[in-house]
């Protein structure tokens, strides 16, 4: 595992309190300036740059509010945190930048 100086997975679990409080300022704080989505929720999209993410999770919270965690694994380079929605559960790969912040966020539903 790569060490970090910060919790990878408190900081994926801080990432789903807020989505589930569906706070777009706080899902946005966590995540770095230059941060990637790539998401395959419907249909395969990515999402780069402050003004679309901030478009993509004001959708998305309205559209596939998250629940319950179900699962959360570190490994080597990302955080894997899988979470129940309205559409089903979801994984999100969590992939961090040398200050903890989210660089490249991987979700997908699960099978």
């Amino acid at each position: 595992m790569t060490p970090y100086s910060f919790d990878p997975m408190a900081v994926a679990v801080d990432w789903l309190d807020a989505y589930r409080a569906g706070d777009v300022d706080a899902i946005l704080d966590l995540h770095a300036d230059d941060a990637v989505v790539h998401c395959g929720c419907s249909g395969v999209q990515t999402v780069t740059g402050r003004a679309a993410l901030r478009a993509y999770w004001t959708d998305h919270l309205r559209k596939y509010p998250a629940g319950t965690l179900d699962d959360l694994n570190p490994s080597d380079d990302r955080t894997v945190i899988s979470y129940a929605t309205s559409a089903g559960v979801m994984s999100a790969a969590l992939a961090f930048d040398p200050s903890g912040r989210i660089k490249v966020v991987d979700c997908r539903p699960l099978p």
